[in-house]
């Protein structure tokens, strides 16, 4: 390693010791205490490995300015004809190109992907010219692009291991790579606004990942044991067991745009691609997260968290309210003897901002720590969505258990375009390629029109049914 890389490695180990000591503190502030001899005694060995990493950087910064100014003249460089074409004291005699690259929003190279393929109707050679005439900065997309020219199978491009393949092989294994870096960075623009997406984020714990189409077993009920006198018979107990499976589910959206709006000059109508399907899936996402009212339909979709969770009504809206709920919220965990080391609040964004407003009578935060973007609440981290129910009674604030909600998440966005289909113009389409039916149907050709689809494949499960507890009613710093 060079001195730059030993460098950068200490860099990242101080910065992994930083987050192991904002654990070790945050835990003993969820719950409310001060730390323990044991996390004393971490705290501080992880301190002094900080203190000691910190004198190393120092001096490693130190020997590297220090070679900086002891650096030569690199030696100069001659073609074939002994003319010297660069290096030495002198400047270059050729012309340094210095390429042109472009920082790009999150999702844009996505969406130019999408729009090539479009505007060339499925001709993988026009798709291939059309990117490298108008996005010759987004080289990620010109290679698949013409990986997929040259026969590439998109799936494979995707999904496929190819063996003796390297990732710097420009025309070989480098597309399998890139597809899947700006899909996903699709989906990096879509999850951090969503509900599902802020956890694992920042000290929000994380959900628990599992993979789809596994069956989880899971114990109801304990067995009980008595005590037996001599030549006494034994009491006999039995356990209640069920088991889990997360299969394949997917939430998909349909977006209809004219071609006059579809233009390669506009960087807006990349935008508009791009955040027409995010915002389709993420509210779709978090309206089914976490509304109780959205029960599992079999082999379609998951039920939210919420769905059969405990429910209590608000006592009020002023601080000794809130603080009552709060211990009613947190009620059916210690009843349970399951104490949500990984809790997480979810709320809406105007009940986080009405707690950052209310005062107390020294006219000090009643509650420091939450804004309405999020941060904590009484310790507690916060995940504020705008798409949480709200009905003329309130808000609901829901408090759960971050390792007990199982995920299974693609991790993926798949999008297709076409302008030769016919679609139903609904939001609750009723044709079923199983059942079909006669209906009005709106040609994308006819209309000069192209439909977008998006798909996430998500499927997400209570680990318990004392995971998730939530209050209804909310209206807090209300008059």
């Amino acid at each position: 390693m060079t001195l730059a890389e030993q460098l950068e490695a200490l860099r990242a180990t101080r910065a992994e010791l930083e987050k192991k000591l904002s654990t070790v503190v945050e835990k003993s502030m969820a719950e409310k205490r001060s730390m323990n001899t044991a996390e004393q005694e971490e705290f501080d060995a992880i301190g002094d490995q900080i203190k000691n990493l910190d004198g190393d950087i120092e001096r490693f910064d130190k020997l590297v300015a220090i070679q900086a100014k002891s650096a030569k003249p690199v030696a100069p460089i001659a073609d074939e004809n002994g003319n010297r074409v660069g290096g030495g004291e002198g400047r270059s005699l050729e012309p340094v190109q210095v390429k042109n690259t472009q920082k790009l929003e999150k999702g844009i190279e996505f969406a130019r992907y999408a729009m090539c393929q479009l505007k060339a109707k499925g001709n993988a050679e026009k798709a291939f010219r059309l990117a490298e005439r108008h996005f010759p900065e987004s080289d990620r997309v010109v290679r698949t692009l013409k990986a997929q020219a040259e026969g590439a199978d998109l799936e494979l491009i995707m999904k496929a291991t190819i063996e003796a393949g390297t990732t710097l092989d420009p025309t070989f294994a480098a597309p399998l790579v890139d597809y899947q870096n700006f899909a996903g960075d699709f989906v990096e623009f879509q999850r951090p606004r969503g509900i599902i997406g802020q956890f694992g984020q920042g000290n929000i714990p994380a959900l628990n990942s599992i993979p789809f189409n596994v069956r989880i077993a899971g114990q109801t009920s304990g067995g009980s044991a008595g005590w037996v006198g001599e030549g006494a018979p034994k009491p006999l107990t039995a356990f209640d067991f069920n088991a889990t499976e997360l299969r394949w589910a997917k939430v998909a959206a349909i977006s209809v745009l004219t071609n006059e709006l579809i233009r390669f000059s506009s960087p807006s109508a990349e935008r508009l691609v791009r955040d027409a399907l995010a915002a389709a899936v993420n509210e779709r996402l978090d309206i089914d997260f976490v509304n109780p009212a959205k029960a599992a339909v079999a082999n379609v979709s998951p039920a939210s968290i919420t769905n059969g969770a405990t429910a209590i009504p608000s006592s009020g809206n002023d601080a000794d309210a809130i603080r009552a709920d709060l211990k009613a919220l947190w009620a059916p965990f210690i009843a349970a003897r399951n104490p949500p080391r990984s809790a997480v609040y979810i709320m809406d964004s105007t009940t986080a901002l009405a707690l950052s407003l209310m005062l107390n009578p020294l006219g000090q935060l009643e509650f420091p720590g939450i804004t309405m973007n999020g941060g904590t609440f009484n310790g507690v981290p916060v995940i504020v969505s705008d798409y949480l129910p709200v009905t003329s009674d309130g808000g609901i604030v829901v408090l759960v258990n971050a390792s007990d909600i199982w995920l299974a998440d693609d991790g993926q966005v798949t999008v297709d375009a076409s302008q030769e289909a016919s679609l139903q113009m609904l939001d609750n389409p009723t044709n079923n390629s199983a059942t079909g039916s006669p209906t009005t149907m709106v040609s994308m050709f006819q209309t000069n029109s192209t439909a977008f689809r998006a798909e996430r494949y998500i499927n997400w499960a209570r680990r318990r049914a004392s995971g998730v507890a939530y209050l209804t009613g909310v209206s807090w710093g209300g008059a």
